[in-house]
């Protein structure tokens, strides 16, 4: 029951290509946005899609595998769990950051 308290499942699309930053010590992190939509009829009964974008971080092996496999338009399906952080702009605001820090993904698409 405790891989329930904390716990993302996500499919979607790659808004962007995957940007890796490699840390002293071999430590690696990848980023990237992900697109999910959900649809519904309106009043008038006509479709509508609602599109979320989500904050994906990727650490370690998982990084490696988002750097090397993924690209923009890519379909996946990710686990992981949501994390918050805030830092100070320049101008001394003070931002909050909703990210999702995956563990494990699974790539959707058949290879060309």
């Amino acid at each position: 029951m405790t891989t329930l308290r904390n716990s993302v499942q996500l499919i979607g699309r790659l808004g962007v290509d995957p940007k890796s930053f490699e840390f002293d010590g071999g430590k690696m992190k990848t980023t990237f946005s992900l697109a999910t939509s959900d649809y519904y009829k309106n009043k008038e009964g006509e479709r509508v899609e609602e599109t979320q974008w989500h904050n994906i971080v990727a650490w370690g092996k998982t990084a490696k595998i988002a750097a090397d496999y993924l690209a923009k338009g890519k379909e996946i399906a990710l686990s992981g769990k949501l994390t918050n952080r805030n830092y100070e702009d320049k101008e001394g605001n003070k931002r909050y950051i909703t990210e999702i820090v995956a563990n494990e993904i699974v790539m959707l698409e058949k290879k060309n």
